[in-house]
């Protein structure tokens, strides 16, 4: 997928959620042995949390990908290539108050997201559905003239659509999973930023089919410069996971072609990254990152658009 053909499916994506908004609720973006965290949606300032107030942030994107082995190749199955296309909107609201714990500000959020899916293994099938919520009850933030610092634990909660008998029809995990967060944000006076957000996944076992996703390492980052109100770089996001998936206890044997035993996923991806910041503090956000090294995961192109409205200032900037 390069810049113009994402612009396109883009464009295309906007129109079915506006199609679809009227009509469904909101929802996620995993399945099991999938991702529940977005991987690539936090990165420039990933380790700064805004001053406290209240905020609505939007995460609108598509993405398209194709099953890899463990070798990095196209995987096979029935003599075909697996592969999803998904377009996804994500709704969080973030409260940062005046309280102060550890000399951090501090605050929460919660993230509902909705998701079109369309999965090709061995036959389509698509669903439109809601899917995990996320929540946030502890989040800290520190700040210093040119570095800013952030904790937290994000909790998928398994709220989203689930169906054990199809798995490409599946947006929820069906698992509770608990995500410790550290982030930091350099940000000196000449311009130049380097923002990078560490995670390390836990999940709970999938009571319906007693299958166990291995835990994962993953880092959002962003590296650019901020020049007035515009903000360009390169974005993206590294994930290794490192325990084996189980089932039943007893770790996934290999399926070759497929994927290797114990399942490890891994992926790195990058890609451009553009902003800007209006007069009233809105700020827009878009993202291409390119997915590449990946191994027993799906592994594609990934498109953002977000917004971060500042609904404090913008409600005040009304009044007047």
């Amino acid at each position: 997928m390069n810049a113009r053909s994402c612009a396109s499916k883009m464009a295309h994506g906007l129109a079915l959620f506006l199609l679809l908004a009227f009509t469904l609720l909101p929802a996620a973006w995993a399945k099991e042995g999938g991702d529940q965290y977005p991987n690539g949606a936090e990165n420039w300032f990933a380790g700064s949390v805004p001053p406290p107030g209240h905020y609505y942030v939007n995460y609108f994107g598509v993405y398209t990908g194709n099953l890899k082995d463990g070798s990095g190749h196209n995987a096979l199955f029935d003599g075909s290539t697996p592969s999803v296309n998904a377009t996804f909107n994500a709704f969080r609201y973030v409260e940062m108050t005046h309280l102060r714990l550890f000399g951090a500000d501090y605050g929460v959020h919660v993230i509902v997201p909705l998701v079109y899916q369309s999965v090709d293994m061995g036959g389509t099938a698509s669903e439109t559905n809601t899917g995990d919520i996320t929540i946030n009850p502890f989040i800290l933030g520190w700040h210093h003239p040119q570095w800013h610092a952030v904790a937290g634990l994000d909790i998928f909660v398994p709220t989203g659509y689930y169906d054990r008998n199809d798995a490409r029809t599946s947006i929820g995990a069906h698992y509770t999973g608990f995500d410790p967060l550290f982030g930091v944000s350099y940000m000196p006076k000449s311009g130049w930023e380097a923002s990078v957000k560490l995670m390390y996944d836990l999940k709970t076992t999938n009571g319906a089919t007693q299958y166990h996703s291995g835990q994962e390492f993953h880092t959002d980052y962003a590296a650019g410069q901020h020049i007035g109100n515009w903000m360009a770089g390169a974005t993206g996001y590294f994930v290794q996971q490192t325990t084996d998936d189980t089932q039943n206890g007893v770790s996934v044997p290999a399926a070759p072609g497929l994927y290797d035993a114990g399942r490890r996923g891994r992926v790195l991806a990058i890609g451009p990254s553009f902003g800007y910041v209006n007069r009233s503090h809105v700020v827009f956000m878009a993202d291409w990152q390119h997915e590449t090294l990946v191994q027993n995961r799906f592994g594609g192109d990934k498109c953002w658009f977000k917004i971060i409205l500042p609904v404090d200032a913008l409600f005040h900037s009304g009044a007047r």
